[in-house]
């Protein structure tokens, strides 16, 4: 894969990949709609966060690029790539566990604090990863 040149877009299959870590300076697309939705993205080579309707739903330090991220009521699911380990921060459902899966591994769990927002980390210098976060039951 590769950065988002475009710097967001919808893939074929619905899901939405952004993020160009490449860039040195700050890029932005405001009001990129999907379904109704309106979508911010701020990218280059220190931070990605992407926002629908003004909430935020991942921000990754430094940048990377998001690839096919896909959310329901039960999972998120999107692979990562980027230059160094990065630290991911997602708004989710408050006081709600999560498994984090990386690769097909499980590396742990995260709860949403009060706010819902939920931080872990994702080593991508090996190359781009695939990440699930599944509802804990």
């Amino acid at each position: 894969m590769s950065v988002i040149e475009e710097f967001i877009r919808v893939e074929k299959d619905g899901t939405i990949s952004f993020g160009n870590f490449l860039t040195d300076s700050k890029k932005k697309v405001v009001d990129f709609e999907v379904n109704g939705d309106l979508y911010y993205v701020k990218t280059y080579s220190e931070i990605t966060r992407l926002e629908k309707n003004s909430k935020l739903l991942l921000e990754a330090v430094p940048g990377a690029a998001i690839h096919n991220l896909y959310m329901d009521g039960k999972k998120v699911s999107f692979s990562i790539e980027g230059k160094d380990d990065i630290h991911v921060i997602m708004e989710l459902e408050p006081n709600t566990e999560y498994r984090v899966i990386v690769d097909d591994f499980i590396v742990g769990s995260v709860c949403g604090n009060l706010s819902g927002k939920v931080n872990f980390s994702v080593d991508v210098k090996n190359g781009e990863k695939n990440v699930v976060l599944e509802k804990a039951n």
